[in-house]
């Protein structure tokens, strides 16, 4: 037997199965990648004698994670059906950062039952158990799995269209898996399990609710530490937690769920951002529209959206006898301003704008919190123009983007180019020229981009622009789409200089995404502690005594008139209480008045990190507030 092994950049040739072993374990090897791109286990080698080239993929690599994270999670299963003989399995696949499985029990698990997992997982871990495949006919693999009334899998299995079916056995434990699997149960150093939630088979909410089981797992323990010390902080800073901690938002039963109520100082946030987004716009030489919520459903039949978008859309509502329906986007709206008048070239572009409310419908089990709701408003916006300005607005949009982007504190970001997906609507030729120009337009402003193939929306392809947090994490905000196709069916034209109609291209464009789920983001990124251009409370007027509330009164109606954000605390509570609470509610800046500031016509001003600054007069203040405001730092 001679097989090529690569590990890196590094081909060895070897002869035999020790020559073999003595490679992979120099590599950390935990599976091998065939030239196809087919992953197999490492035992299998011997049956891969024709392929001219084998790949070892190393743990630390993230293939090799990945098939140490699904190997985790068929140890989980097996201490599940230790621990629980009813329960009944159906998947559980590595996911980013970790994997789960999904258990069908009556009672649901409690966190007691996740420590006495995670012990029988450790006991089976210990036995180092060699996962070893089978390969049997379906009719045998069925018989198998219906003896051990595992009814899940029965189900998997009879939706394989082969003839045979791939299984996994360790320590006495059969689980239906194509692989790979790590080599043995002892290979897993670090892991953890945590937490529960329902999760509906197959997604859909006419199944049965099953117990989903959470984990986590590294190669290296000091990795696994690194990565729970990260959940704690993202615990910290989740954006629900927040948000009812510094009272900006909630959702109310008797409203319904996905349905967003903003209080008093969340709404201030959004007004903030909305005044900064519409002067933004103008100065860009965008128009501001508003639109209404409902139209007919003949609309969204014309537009597409109800052939290939239902799934996402309400019933149709009957007024005088016809269908309307709540709308899901703002385009057709957008589409019939601009038809409202015949258009001549010179006017070209035209860019439409709007913070429009839509309504789509999400099962109830992908709801959370701001980040995926039922209502939510988008920065939406569209741009009419001729084919020779496509590549111009382009650029623009982009120069646009990052300048929001970056105001808002976002310095990273990924780049995704999405091509045709396999529903569309329109011309393939069509689609090609709308492809070129935003690939055209991306190298053209020199920025790095990955290809994401089939995930451009059914009308045209996209840019899509995810920011990276303070954690590290991304998040899809800015979206960019060529669309030759609704100006095709909407019958959009405009007066060229020859003195014929002429169709134009549309170009959407979101740069936040959504108002909601961007401050969904927005909470989470600062972890509630707002700059102060954003702070719903720039400054706290506090009070020691209360032969000081009169001069308190003072400053904070001269602020106030000042269009600073203010508020007073002139109650009759200590003074350290008063700045903690100020601190607590994350206010940027808080002013201390006692005797010494009511002799002085000056004031103490103390940051929320606890820094004093020197005494200032209230002009003194308020010229500090308006520089820090105005560089939106």
């Amino acid at each position: 037997m001679e097989i090529k092994i690569r590990i890196g950049d590094s081909v060895s040739e070897v002869q035999d199965a020790s020559g073999i072993n003595k490679i992979l374990k120099r590599g950390n090897a935990v599976a091998l990648k065939k030239e196809s791109g087919e992953f197999i286990d490492l035992d299998s080698i011997s049956d891969e004698s024709d392929d001219p080239e084998l790949e070892a993929v190393s743990l630390d690599s993230a293939d090799g994670l990945e098939i140490y994270r699904h190997s985790t999670s068929h140890i989980m299963a097996h201490a599940v059906r230790e621990l629980f003989p009813d329960a009944k399995m159906a998947i559980g696949p590595a996911i980013e950062n970790g994997f789960y499985y999904d258990f069908d029990i009556d009672t649901p698990f409690t966190p007691e039952d996740l420590k006495k997992i995670e012990d029988k997982m450790s006991g089976i871990i210990n036995e180092n158990n060699p996962f070893r495949r089978k390969i049997l006919p379906k009719k045998e693999a069925l018989r198998l799995f219906e003896e051990m009334d595992e009814k899940y899998k029965v189900e998997i299995i009879n939706e394989i269209e082969d003839e045979e079916v791939s299984l996994y056995e360790e320590g006495g434990f059969v689980d239906l898996c194509r692989g790979p699997h790590i080599p043995s149960t002892g290979y897993v150093k670090a892991f953890k399990l945590l937490k529960v939630a329902g999760a509906y088979w197959r997604g859909s909410e006419k199944n049965k609710m099953l117990q989903r089981i959470y984990g986590t797992a590294f190669a290296i323990p000091k990795e696994l530490k690194r990565h729970l010390n990260f959940l704690e902080e993202v615990k910290k800073r989740d954006h629900r937690r927040l948000g009812k901690e510094l009272d900006l938002f909630s959702i109310n039963d008797n409203i319904g769920p996905g349905l967003i109520l903003w209080h008093p100082r969340g709404a201030m946030i959004r007004k903030t951002i909305e005044d900064f987004w519409r002067n933004e716009h103008i100065r860009a030489d965008y128009q501001i529209l508003f639109t209404p919520h409902i139209a007919k459903l003949r609309l969204w039949e014309q537009s597409g959206h109800w052939g290939f978008y239902r799934e996402n859309m309400y019933s149709p509502m009957e007024i005088d006898g016809v269908d309307y329906e709540i709308k899901p986007m703002n385009c057709p709206f957008h589409i019939a301003v601009y038809n409202s008048s015949l258009k001549s070239y010179r006017e070209l572009p035209i860019r439409y704008a709007e913070l429009g409310t839509v309504y789509r419908y999400e099962r109830s089990g992908v709801l959370h919190g701001l980040m995926r709701v039922r209502g939510f408003t988008q920065d939406d916006a569209h741009i009419f123009c001729r084919e020779d300005q496509i590549e111009e607005e382009i650029l623009n949009v982009l120069d646009f983007t990052i300048f929001v982007l970056r105001t808002f504190g976002f310095e990273d970001y990924n780049i995704y180019l999405s091509t045709r997906p396999e529903k569309f609507v329109g011309s393939p030729g069509n689609w090609e020229r709308s492809t070129n120009a935003l690939k055209t337009s991306l190298e053209k402003k020199g920025l790095k981009y990955e290809v994401d193939p089939g995930e451009g929306v059914f009308y045209g392809p996209k840019i899509d622009i995810k920011v990276k947090d303070s954690l590290g994490r991304r998040w899809q905000c800015s979206t960019i789409q060529v669309d030759f196709n609704n100006p095709e069916i909407f019958d959009v034209s405009y007066r060229g200089a020859d003195g014929k109609d002429h169709q134009p291209i549309m170009i959407h464009r979101a740069l936040m995404g959504s108002l909601e789920r961007f401050f969904g983001i927005l909470i989470e990124h600062y972890a509630g502690s707002f700059p102060l251009w954003l702070a719903p409370v720039q400054i706290s007027v506090i009070t020691i005594a209360e032969r000081h509330i009169e001069f308190g009164l003072e400053v904070l109606k001269y602020l106030k008139k000042n269009d600073i954000k203010v508020e007073g605390s002139f109650d009759n509570e200590k003074i350290g209480y008063k700045i903690r609470q100020s601190a607590h509610s994350r206010i940027p800046y808080s002013v201390i008045i006692g005797d010494k500031e009511m002799d002085s016509g000056k004031v103490t001003v103390r940051k929320k990190n606890g820094e004093n600054l020197a005494p200032v007069t209230k002009e003194e203040l308020l010229d500090m507030l308006n520089k820090e405001i105005e560089s939106k730092k």
